[in-house]
């Protein structure tokens, strides 16, 4: 009878290490972070950034080209431009205009430089600043085309009866002080000896004065939208984030650790964006590296108002958080519920207001320029 006990009580033993075994197993599956449903052909990045295909060495001039951190070579030149390129891989003078950030009085203190007698493009190109920036802030040099009569970036083979130049007042970076104006000053002079022009530089003075206040308005006006999407249970692998935000329109962006809904408006900054951990994207195994945590937003005033920028945002908060099972709360950790967005709407129309009264409507080049 013993001997039927001893086994008794072993394959009892047995039942319940198997449960233990079992349980733990399904533990370890629960914490597992959830994974793409089957594996997809990764999608090229589509997200363009500032840049001037006609001036390669603006590359390093302009808020927005990045450089040292994996971007694909060409990534500063947006695809509206990229993809016209000549076969010799030289874009053409109407490509260059279109590409070419025109220099606006708007954000730009504008220096005239009067010429003795026309000068060739040739000339203007070959006696460039090797860099068009002064500090943190890029400027600009123009020529009037003496066949059309427009004001372009210097091209080869065309002729110029007068040049000018314009520096960025102000970016997020701040505004223009007097040590970058006097490196601007000093760069334009050697180059207006270069080609026999003569500038007329405006009083430091009064562009420092008008750069603190253009500034003061940017700074008062400046937004970027942002929610938070929290895992409510499972966290999430990098290719479930991926597959789960295509189905919203997100793509690759040129970053790690970043997915962008882009812009019906070819070459223009994507509508929202999607970022989680860059550690994670860049992990030996992404499938296996756990996010619990992404963020939803836009730049207002990167956006054109006519991409309904917040009606994407809120469309693609509330999708995403029923796709992802998560919740969608502010900075602060609160949820944010159907009142709160609409407070944010209301808030959006009197900014976007504000932006065109001083002709600086969001999307547009200036203000593209002066919020980067």
């Amino acid at each position: 009878m013993s001997g039927d006990l001893t086994i008794a009580l072993a394959a009892l033993g047995g039942v319940v290490l198997a449960g233990v075994v079992a349980h733990g197993a399904w533990q370890a599956r629960k914490a597992d972070p959830k994974k793409a449903a089957s594996s997809a052909p990764r999608s090229e990045p589509r997200e363009p950034v500032m840049g001037d295909a006609g001036d390669p060495a603006l590359a390093d001039t302009i808020p927005g080209v990045l450089h040292g951190d994996g971007q694909p070579e060409g990534a500063g030149v947006s695809p509206l431009v990229r993809d016209e390129l000549t076969i010799d891989g030289a874009p053409s003078r109407q490509q260059m205009r279109r590409a070419m950030p025109r220099v606006d009085a708007l954000i730009d203190v504008i220096v005239p430089m009067t010429l003795e007698a026309p000068v060739t493009g040739d000339a203007v190109l070959s006696h460039l600043p090797g860099s068009r920036r002064a500090g943190s802030k890029p400027f600009f040099i123009e020529g009037l085309n003496a066949d059309n009569g427009e004001w372009e970036g210097p091209v080869a083979g065309q002729r110029y009866g007068e040049l000018q130049a314009g520096l960025q007042l102000a970016n997020r970076t701040g505004a223009l002080n007097e040590i970058e104006y006097s490196e601007f000053v000093q760069k334009l002079e050697s180059f207006a000896e270069a080609v026999g022009a003569m500038p007329d530089f405006p009083d430091m003075l009064d562009v420092a004065a008008r750069a603190r206040e253009l500034d003061a308005f940017a700074g008062e006006h400046d937004a970027q939208m942002s929610v938070q999407l929290r895992a409510r249970s499972a966290a999430w692998s990098v290719g479930y984030v991926v597959q789960q935000a295509s189905r919203h329109g997100f793509v690759p962006g040129v970053l790690p650790g970043r997915l962008v809904l882009p812009s019906d408006e070819e070459g223009a900054p994507p509508v929202l964006t999607l970022t989680f951990d860059s550690q994670a994207a860049l992990s030996d195994d992404p499938s296996a590296a756990a996010l619990r945590e992404l963020a939803l937003g836009f730049d207002v005033s990167q956006t054109d108002a006519a991409a309904a920028p917040f009606a994407a945002w809120h469309a693609s908060a509330i999708g995403l958080a029923q796709d992802l099972d998560a919740d969608v709360v502010d900075d602060r950790g609160q949820p944010l519920s159907a009142a709160g967005f609409a407070f944010i709407d209301g808030e959006l129309v009197r900014l976007y207001e504000a932006l065109q009264a001083r002709d600086l409507a969001a999307g547009s080049a200036a203000a593209r320029r002066l919020f980067s």
